[in-house]
């Protein structure tokens, strides 16, 4: 494989929700995630990671080194068990080499183990791995409103409800949409953890493009419209880093136009990036 990445990045991702619901809160009913003090829509960093790797899957088809570690119906200790049964694992005697060496296989063949990490220890021991990319929480820039909407359905799941209904067979629903939200989320991707990891350049344009495409394939009654509408991306010219993430992230500004009516769509915002004051050292890559 290609040698890991040598620069430090740190992004902003911009994606909006149109009568859908985003990330549904399983506390709470399945509610659109909302901030209690402020208003603020939030979409969870665990859901923008399940959208990354549900896009690799399809993209890659499950092909090694491609494969994805946390996956539906994957039996994760069965797949750890897999790594020290590898020639070069197997045999080696000392207990803290053969983790070191199950690690560095599953880190190897797994697209996610790579980029985002996991806890290898839960079976036999494969260490744990610190991913060199990470997301906050996306908070939505403006305060979003849940509708909540009853639905029907035309049809009865068992004998016994239809005849409790005398044959009308219906079965009544709710399902929650926010009208319109437009979310940022800020990201970082650290050389140091990707050289552990030996996340790659072929590995990093894969994610780029996993953020700029996944909602194309991740369509669902639930979710309404959502589309990636701004990747705006720091590159530093050393792994270490040549500013602070929060001193870059606060050139990127997004405003509503009109302050005066509830925004319903991207071309109520305008979102500029102040490059005058990038620092030395540091490139922005505006990639959508």
């Amino acid at each position: 494989m290609e040698t890991a990445i040598k620069n430090r990045y740190d992004f902003i991702y911009l994606f909006d929700v149109q009568d859908g619901n985003p990330n549904g809160d399983p506390d709470a009913g399945n509610l659109p995630r909302v901030d209690p003090e402020t208003g603020e829509g939030l979409v969870s960093d665990v859901c923008l990671k399940r959208k990354v790797r549900n896009f690799v899957q399809i993209v890659k088809d499950g092909e090694r080194p491609y494969d994805i570690f946390i996956k539906e119906k994957a039996v994760l200790n069965n797949l750890i068990t897999e790594a020290h049964k590898q020639e070069g694992v197997k045999d080696i005697k000392e207990k803290g080499d053969k983790t070191e060496a199950a690690r560095q296989w599953m880190c190897r063949n797994f697209y996610d183990i790579r980029t985002f990490g996991a806890v290898l220890s839960t079976g036999e021991n494969a260490g744990q791995v610190r991913g060199p990319i990470q997301f906050t929480f996306a908070r939505s820039i403006s305060p979003i409103v849940t509708a909540e909407h009853s639905i029907t359905r035309m049809a009865v799941a068992t004998e016994d409800e239809a005849k409790k209904q005398s044959g009308d067979n219906r079965t009544m629903g709710r399902k929650f949409t926010v009208p319109y939200g437009l979310y940022k989320a800020n990201g970082f991707i650290s050389a140091h953890l990707a050289a552990q990891t030996g996340f790659n350049e072929e590995d990093l344009n894969l994610f780029w493009d996993s953020l700029k495409n996944m909602f194309d394939h991740d369509h669902s009654a639930a979710r309404g419209m959502m589309n990636a509408r701004k990747l705006i991306v720091f590159k530093h010219s050393t792994a270490l880093g040549n500013a602070s993430a929060h001193s870059l992230f606060g050139l990127v500004k997004v405003q509503l136009k009109d302050d005066q009516r509830p925004p319903r769509s991207f071309d109520d915002y305008i979102v500029t990036i102040d490059k005058d004051k990038l620092p030395e050292g540091v490139e922005v890559l505006d990639m959508i």
